[in-house]
């Protein structure tokens, strides 16, 4: 293939994703979401995923397809967001959940993707976050099964700080607005979300894009990710209802009387 990283589809982009894979998955609750490439997931029936995102979408769409299915075991997030079965997952034992501040996660990602094995942060001390207890797994009876250690703490200028291990993963999937055909990635507004940090923690990062360009039509200035960070790039086949741009929460306001 030499530098073209690109593949004919969704499904033949992550044909080769095991079972028990790990995956880091860009988005901030529907925003900037790979929603070709977890369909494809979906419709492949691929279990027991360990995955790293912000959050795991809503009931009926992004990653909320997967954990309805089961075939998520382990989330670390920041948070449940908009996601009942998330939650009732969780507390019910079926699901393993690492709850992570949420800047902690993003420079998780951003620092596996670099090469950084471990970093301290002030975010955390004095709770279990860094303290341990957190419950990562609960008991079908409602006790916990499994909980958080408690983490490596170091003082710098008279403040604690915790130890925070990068994040790596199998595989990462992401969503751009444009790409070409060496992974080169531009990313549109609050879309760039964890897309780029995403991207940079997965050994083999799959890319969706709206818009397949040729290698030098994109200005270097306007590149968000280089290509050096992706391994393969799909284009979205335009009308793909696994594509559509969702809203996770409405709001609009009241119309005034005239």
């Amino acid at each position: 293939m030499g530098l073209d990283k690109t593949v004919a589809s969704a499904a033949e982009a992550v044909a080769d994703i095991p079972h028990g894979a790990s995956l880091a998955v860009g988005g901030f609750g529907l925003c900037g979401i790979p929603g070709t490439l977890i369909n494809a997931l979906w419709q492949n029936e691929i279990n027991d995923l360990r995955i790293v995102s912000n959050n795991c979408g809503v009931d009926d769409w992004g990653l909320g397809l997967l954990l309805a299915a089961g075939q998520i075991s382990r989330m670390t997030s920041s948070y449940v967001g908009e996601n009942k079965e998330f939650a009732r997952q969780y507390l019910s034992g079926e699901l393993e959940v690492e709850l992570v501040p949420q800047g902690t996660l993003a420079e998780r990602l951003r620092a596996g993707g670099a090469g950084i094995p471990a970093f301290y942060t002030p975010a955390g001390t004095g709770t279990q976050v860094g303290e341990g207890g957190l419950p990562w797994r609960y008991a079908a009876d409602g006790t916990v099964a499994v909980a958080s250690p408690a983490k490596e703490t170091r003082e710098f200028d008279g403040r604690p700080h915790l130890l925070e291990h990068g994040i790596t993963t199998d595989f990462a999937l992401v969503r751009a607005t444009i790409g070409d055909r060496h992974g080169n990635l531009v990313f549109r507004s609050s879309a760039r979300n964890f897309n780029p940090l995403a991207a940079m923690a997965g050994r083999i990062t799959i890319a969706e894009v709206d818009h397949l360009v040729e290698p030098g039509e994109l200005d270097p200035d306007e590149v968000h990710l280089p290509g050096i960070f992706v391994q393969r790039v799909v284009r979205v086949t335009p009308g793909d209802p696994a594509a559509e741009r969702r809203i996770e929460r409405r709001t609009v306001r009241q119309e005034r009387d005239a």
